[in-house]
């Protein structure tokens, strides 16, 4: 009468599930029935019955991935010390070979970022694709986006004030905490500094041009998600604009001061404050308002040929501030996304060892046939042998 399927059990316990209700990233898929989309986190001090409603739904990509952040909480929780902050780029990495499995950091880690590979024994989770890093070019993911709308650059920041400021008592303040560690690459005291420390001409060029640091630190357009963490997060988002053409022309939206108010947007203002300040309104919305003048002001020089400085006076900016921002994030070209500078592995490592080396392998040394052991080094699992090798032995 039905055709035969497999019936659901539980990976855990064996049991059979009448319904699937649970899974891995079950709260990444929130387009489901509002029941579900509504014990969202970001939901907390909104009506959100209302959004219950079809016609006052709304739907963002949010991509997430491990933030890399200054004070990662995954670091923290390794009883085997394999989870370590790189000095000269801060990315975060997992020690293959300190790795036991203990899984603390898949728990520990407040962004769910860090996955457990049954097949190896070990936890693993995104590199920032560190050896292109080192060669000067973006990550895969990076250079892949179809919108691109991902950008990488260097930031500057005092490693001395990381303490201080996940320390912050208020959770609104903890954005506002993060900004402060981070320097001003045109400062000349910052630079002096750099030097002295030996830090390199290039990564210094790099962070000036750094598109990152404009968009968070100059023009205050992006944010750290969910800074309630006290992670320090180091990958950090430029909040959308919900679609306002035709809710305007409707009259479904209401305006102020000549442009559409970010309060009455589709996606509620609270929500993308709890994504990404802790719930504080004010910086998100004069983000919001800093986007809708961009639009105003550069529809306004090439459409009518005006130049249009009230509108970017309204929001705190300078004409030249908003041609500048408009280049970077709707016209940018590929080096204005991506400027990475190159590593300096000489200085890391002694090249004079390095030169007889064989490189990266397996675990074989310079041996170019099969290895017994594999990357991981766990135990190597028995090979079903074909007819061909059980007539050879």
């Amino acid at each position: 009468e039905a055709f035969p399927t497999a019936r659901p059990r539980s990976k855990i316990t064996g049991e059979r599930i009448e319904k699937i209700e649970k899974g891995p990233n079950w709260e990444e898929i929130l387009g489901g029935e509002f029941s579900k989309r509504s014990e969202d986190y970001n939901f907390e001090g909104i009506q959100k019955e209302i959004y219950g409603e079809y016609e006052n739904t709304f739907m963002m990509y949010l991509p997430r991935l491990c933030e890399h952040c200054l004070n990662p909480a995954c670091a923290a929780s390794c009883p085997s010390g394999a989870i370590y902050k790189r000095e000269e780029d801060g990315i975060v990495l997992i020690d293959q070979e300190k790795c036991r499995g203990w899984r603390m950091c898949v728990s520990g880690c407040p962004y769910k970022k860090i996955y457990y590979n049954w097949s190896s024994g070990k936890s693993e989770k995104c590199t920032f694709c560190y050896p292109r890093i080192e060669a000067g070019q973006p990550t895969v993911c990076s250079e892949t986006c179809v919108g691109r709308i991902r950008y990488l650059g260097v930031m500057l920041y005092d490693a001395d004030r990381i303490e201080e400021a996940a320390s912050t008592e208020d959770e609104q303040d903890l954005y506002q905490a993060q900004l402060n560690i981070f320097l001003d690459p045109n400062d000349p005291e910052v630079i002096a500094q750099a030097r002295k420390d030996g830090i390199p001409e290039a990564w210094l060029e790099a962070a000036r041009n750094s598109p990152v640091y404009k968009m968070a630190m100059e023009w205050k357009v992006a944010f750290p998600l969910h800074p309630e963490y006290r992670t320090l997060p180091m990958v950090w988002y430029v909040p959308p604009l919900s679609p306002i053409n035709a809710a305007a022309g409707a009259g479904k939206m209401a305006f102020k001061d000549d442009m559409p108010d970010v309060r009455s947007l589709r996606i509620p203002l609270r929500y993308l404050a709890n994504l990404l300040t802790a719930g504080k309104e004010e910086p998100v919305a004069l983000c919001l308002e800093r986007m809708l003048a961009m639009r105003s002001y550069m529809r306004a020089k090439t459409i009518d040929g005006v130049i249009a400085s009230d509108v970017a006076e309204r929001v705190g900016l300078t004409p030249g501030q908003i041609d500048e921002m408009y280049h970077i994030m709707a016209i940018a070209n590929y080096e204005d996304r991506f400027v990475i500078p190159t590593s300096h592995r000489e200085e890391a490592e002694d090249a004079f060892d390095e030169r007889g080396s064989c490189g990266f392998s397996f675990g074989n040394g310079c041996s170019g046939g099969s290895t017994e052991t594999n990357l991981f080094g766990t135990p190597k699992r028995k090979k079903i042998q074909t007819p061909s090798e059980v007539m050879r032995s």
